[in-house]
């Protein structure tokens, strides 16, 4: 049974920074891309960022490239979002995702609030 759980969200002032974490379990974590996305008030779900499985290669999304930072620690069966300079745009939940053969998963994901 896969199992994606993100947590590290909250309140942040712009320019701030903030690490989200999703620990993944019921598969085998290292041989799989993980990507982060995020979804905004009245908005679609967003890619934000990804990273390969192993062997793999990372991408960001334009509106977050320079101040992301996607990482993972297979030892962990954990995937990372540094976010830094975090702008009030960002404001989102920030959800976790593995596609596995057809089948897509999704965490619950973590609330991301930039404001003064």
């Amino acid at each position: 049974q896969v199992q994606l759980v993100e947590s590290g969200g909250g309140l942040v002032q712009p320019g701030g920074s903030l690490r989200l974490s999703c620990v993944a379990s019921g598969f085998t974590f290292s041989r799989y891309a993980m990507t982060w996305f995020r979804q905004a008030p009245g908005k679609g779900r967003e890619l934000v960022a990804t990273i390969g499985g192993i062997g793999g290669s990372i991408g960001y999304a334009n509106s977050v490239k320079g101040r992301f930072t996607i990482s993972r620690d297979d030892d962990k069966n954990t995937v990372y979002l540094q976010m830094t300079s975090l702008r009030p745009e960002d404001t989102a939940i920030y959800y976790c995702n593995v596609r596995v053969n057809e089948n897509e998963y999704w965490g619950r994901g973590t609330q991301v609030t930039v404001a003064s």
